[in-house]
């Protein structure tokens, strides 16, 4: 068997591996197989590819290789190891960004690189140049501004140009003629315009998006990843990138659709701009005098409930309280309290960022419950523990046609018996946008660093 048979052999295998993976993924009981059915394809794909640069290249390209890999392994391995939870929304934009400039240097090498093409072969192989540097270069540097935005070195606030959505489509109007431009003249020059058009255009796209859509920031540029590798794929001649590339590419764009769903929003108003623009800067309401409790008091409230429901949220992360509050659902079952989780589908500043803590902290699966499976048991609750969460617990999603969270699905926690917030202050939540669920009288506010405030609750118990 040739080198060329035996790596495309493994590709197919590798790309199973993928499928497999992200079906695994789907799933909290087989989320952990689905991670090693993606280790493992890439494993494969890896030693495919070694294998096949061995087989036609010279020492030098070997080398070259070889220094590749362990660089990237040793930062990869690295970062694993010191990353937390609450960093990993930041962590996976900026490796959306890796893939990006790959695509762009590929593209790159595409065209500085000798071809023998001619015809319509030529002109194809120049339009996957052009498009694939478009898209890489745009995923570059959204995904870094991205990355700025959720580790908060970049204001959540979106970016307001005077006519945005009209720089946005002139911007895109621009590239499709510079794309048959240089189908029919290829140049340098024109390969720099489009460079520098794309890395404008990402930077643009993801800073005039306000922090409350951030989640589906992140699902996007995935998407925008995946069409990057596929581009890459085909410049490349490599069928595994193009598969790859597919998948990640519609996975992605399903989960930015799946996300926009459950906050009531179009994809391209997502694009054109973010929450919390007015109420940021203007909102000056009376909602009246807030409530403050104690951690005794909290707990002789959920001593007393025959029902409690936590709704976690990117203040959980922050603070990592998932653990004492995994304790705190043991004691209160112990005690034979029903306790369940309501997560919103955009909790927190990742998809399935409050899962994944959860299931870190051991929490059973069974009683972490969809934002639709639990919202109509709400009102029948005895007590709602909102710990961490604001926008997606904001009562004006659903009473105020004026705010900018207006139409977006919320969890009801208002129409519980008895509802009781974990924050640090006050403060407007991440999209800018003031809650009057503090001002409600069945509402009571438990201020401090939210692990303290449930480990004192501990105590009491």
């Amino acid at each position: 068997m040739t080198a060329q048979s035996a790596a495309t052999a493994a590709y197919i295998v590798a790309s199973l591996l993928f499928i497999l993976s992200l079906a695994g993924l789907s799933k909290h009981e087989t989320s952990r197989n689905g991670v090693w059915y993606g280790i493992t394809g890439m494993a494969i794909a890896l030693v495919a590819t070694f294998v096949l640069v061995a087989d036609v290249a010279d020492g030098e390209a070997i080398a070259l290789l070889l220094v590749a890999v362990v660089i990237g392994a040793a930062l990869g391995l690295w970062r694993a190891r010191i990353v937390a939870m609450t960093q990993m929304p930041e962590l996976i934009a900026l490796l959306h960004s890796f893939v990006g400039l790959a695509a762009v240097l590929v593209g790159w090498n595409g065209y500085l690189a000798p071809n023998h093409l001619t015809g319509s072969l030529a002109d194809i192989h120049h339009a996957e140049i052009f498009v694939g540097i478009f898209i890489g270069a745009v995923t570059f540097t959204g995904s870094i501004v991205a990355n700025l935005k959720l580790s908060a070195r970049m204001r959540s606030a979106p970016l307001m140009l005077p006519g945005k959505n009209a720089i946005n489509v002139g911007a895109l109007v621009l590239f499709v003629i510079l794309t048959v431009w240089f189908v029919i003249s290829p140049n340098l020059v024109l390969l720099v315009l489009v460079t520098v058009l794309a890395l404008a255009l990402g930077w643009h796209l993801v800073a005039s998006i306000g922090g409350g859509d951030m989640p589906v920031v992140v699902s996007m540029l995935n998407s925008y990843s995946g069409w990057a590798a596929a581009a890459s794929g085909f410049l490349l001649n490599n069928d595994l990138l193009i598969v790859t590339g597919a998948l990640v590419g519609s996975s992605g764009a399903y989960l930015s659709y799946i996300m926009c769903q459950a906050m009531n929003r179009s994809f391209l108003s997502v694009i054109a701009g973010g929450f919390g623009i007015e109420a940021s800067t203007s909102d000056a309401t009376d909602y009246g005098e807030h409530r403050e409790i104690t951690a005794a008091d909290t707990a002789d409230l959920l001593t007393n409930a025959r029902s409690v429901v936590i709704t976690p949220g990117y203040g959980m992360a922050v603070a990592q309280a998932q653990y004492p509050v995994a304790d705190l659902v043991r004691k209160l079952r112990d005690r034979g309290i029903d306790v369940r989780f309501g997560v919103h589908p955009v909790a927190g500043r990742l998809p399935g960022h409050m899962n994944v803590l959860l299931a870190e902290a051991k929490v059973p699966y069974d009683i972490v419950l969809e934002m639709d499976e639990i919202n109509d048991d709400l009102a029948d609750t005895s007590v709602v523990l909102v710990i961490g969460a604001n926008d997606t617990v904001n009562p004006a999603a659903a009473e105020d046609p004026t705010s900018p969270l207006a139409g977006m699905p919320v969890l009801r926690v208002w129409g519980a018996e008895n509802v009781i917030v974990f924050k640090r202050s006050m403060a407007a939540g991440y999209a800018g946008v003031q809650n009057p669920l503090f001002f409600r009288d069945n509402t009571q506010m438990l201020f401090g660093d939210a692990k303290e405030r449930v480990e004192d609750i501990l105590r009491v118990l």
